[in-house]
């Protein structure tokens, strides 16, 4: 994702696109065929060399094509010939979203695999449900995870709205009149390039699709924060019921040497407000003065970058947390009968602790594990959770338990 974004992949995605333009203005006998030759087979650009002329010109577009001009020779004189500055950036910007859009698509669908995957190892693993913090009925982790396997099916179904959505190029001039060449060259520009012409454009690409493009980065970064928190809720001491996992050598606190911190979830918390607040600074940007002004580039400098990568890392984080983590320090519900766990994963998730547990019925609170003070020894003297709730605690039905 991050070579996406790079100043090398945006000046190679304008280089794109003034060769596609070259060529669709030779092939309508507008400029000589042999130049738009030189342009494609000569064209070259060096960062560095475009960073000490934009410091001079203070235009990225025009130190663009005057160091690509150094290397074309004289037919450089047909290089962005009929173009404005956006018929290039915009038309090569929807070329990266588009790239960025295929790299999140399949960081959701690996992620939706996963999540599906546990889904059936848990579809009758017993737990309860709770609305308003409060236990309620009895339910299957399985389900849970359905849940979210469905949202991301969402998710992954919105993106690639969105990415169509951007996926428009122009080269309508400076204020979308084609003034200067005429639409058919547009129409084989885009083709070139894979792209829908944008039906109608002023000097730039409509902001409202970029805002749509956002906003969906920010549902999806919104599902994996609901994801993550229902992991934190679930790690809480007296829970204790999912924990994400924890590395041999990794340390959670430097005071407190019990600490075992879902670091990894409140990370994808805090980046979800990251992406939500960039969804807002996109919305601002619709809003430019009659057929353009130059207020929204500095913000999609930042913005689209920023939220490409940062969600790129949320759905790898998050994955990397589920297929064999969302632990907890229970025994495998696979091993209730005093089978030795698989060397595979050292926890595993949404279990009991004993069998004896399970014998004497003794669960902890409506949650399907034994309270804390009962897993060192298992006595008729052991209580769990010594509330008016103790007496009634939950036993999962003969068909809701693990299967041996």
């Amino acid at each position: 994702m991050g070579r996406i974004w790079s100043d090398e992949r945006r000046f190679e995605t304008w280089l794109q696109v003034e060769i596609a333009a070259a060529h669709a203005m030779a092939d309508a006998g507008i400029i000589p065929g042999e130049a738009a030759r030189d342009i494609r087979e000569r064209a070259r650009f060096d960062v560095a060399r475009i960073a000490d002329i934009e410091a001079t010109t203070q235009h990225d577009v025009i130190a663009f094509t005057t160091a690509v001009a150094e290397h074309v020779g004289p037919s450089a004189r047909w290089l962005h010939f009929g173009l404005t500055s956006s018929d290039v950036v915009d038309t090569a910007q929807a070329l990266q979203m588009r790239e960025a859009c295929d790299v999140i698509i399949r960081d959701i669908e690996l992620l939706a695999d996963a999540v599906r995957a546990r889904a059936e190892e848990h579809r009758a693993t017993p737990m309860i449900g709770r609305t308003h913090g409060v236990h309620a009925e009895p339910m299957t982790f399985g389900l849970k995870l359905a849940l979210w396997y469905a949202e991301l099916k969402r998710d992954e179904e919105r993106m690639r709205r969105a990415r169509a959505v951007v996926s428009v190029g122009k080269i309508s001039g400076a204020v979308g009149t084609y003034a200067h060449l005429d639409p058919s060259i547009e129409a084989k520009v885009c083709e070139a390039l894979g792209l829908e012409p944008a039906p109608v454009s002023s000097q730039v690409i409509q902001r409202d699709r970029h805002a749509e493009l956002m906003a969906t980065i920010a549902i999806t970064g919104a599902s994996l924060e609901k994801f993550a928190l229902e992991v934190r809720g679930l790690q809480k001491t007296e829970i204790g019921e999912v924990e994400e996992p924890f590395g041999k050598g990794q340390k959670g606190s430097s005071a407190m040497p019990h600490k075992r911190n879902p670091i990894g979830c409140e990370q994808i918390t805090g980046l979800a407000r990251l992406l939500r607040g960039n969804a807002h600074a996109a919305l601002e940007n619709v809003a430019l003065w009659h057929e353009r002004d130059i207020s929204h580039s500095s913000v999609e400098r930042v913005i689209l970058p920023d939220s490409f990568i940062a969600l790129d890392h949320m759905l790898r984080r998050f994955t990397g947390l589920s297929p064999d983590s969302w632990c907890t320090r229970t025994v495998c519900a696979r091993t209730s009968r005093g089978r030795a766990a698989s060397s595979s994963r050292a926890r595993c998730c949404w279990s009991w602790r004993s069998a004896a547990c399970l014998a004497s019925r003794r669960t902890s609170g409506f949650s399907g594990t034994p309270c804390s003070r009962t897993t060192r020894r298992m006595t008729s003297s052991s209580c769990c959770w010594q509330t008016r709730m103790c007496a009634g605690c939950w036993m999962p039905p003969p068909s809701m338990r693990p299967s041996t």
